[in-house]
């Protein structure tokens, strides 16, 4: 058998592996349907449900600090679907590989580096229209 190389492989196989040791079941998909594809999906969705519940409430909290929790309702709820689409296919860029992250996050690194070539008045200028315009697409 190969040895794992993706950090999610590794991850996998060592809760596999604790779960075995605790219920000594391995030829099992937990989950309450008898068919493990449904199983699966039930846990994909409840996973993913949870991941943005959370991703939403971090981003309504660090924005409503400054903004009020009203504006960032508004900022984090309205958003484009470019801008949806956007982060979404970058996050799977930086997932899939150590390359991928690298690009990501030199990308972003360089994003920052620009933010703060310019003065700071008008970068939070910038940010704070974008953010008006996203919490009033109107």
């Amino acid at each position: 058998m190969a040895k794992p190389t993706h950090l999610t492989d590794m991850a996998s196989d060592r809760l596999d592996d604790a779960v075995e040791s605790i219920s000594g079941e391995r030829d099992t998909v937990p989950g309450p349907s008898t068919n493990p594809s449904t199983n699966l999906i039930i846990n994909d969705i409840l996973l993913r449900s949870v991941g943005r519940l959370s991703r939403l409430t971090v981003e309504k909290a660090v924005l409503g600090r400054k903004y009020g929790s009203q504006f960032a309702k508004d900022a984090v709820e309205n958003r484009s679907l470019l801008h949806t689409m956007a982060a979404y296919g970058v996050t799977k860029v930086a997932t899939r590989s150590l390359p991928g992250a690298a690009i990501v996050g030199t990308g972003l690194a360089l994003k920052v580096l620009f933010d703060r070539s310019q003065s700071r008045r008008k970068s939070r200028r910038t940010g704070e229209k974008s953010l008006r315009e996203q919490a009033n697409p109107d």
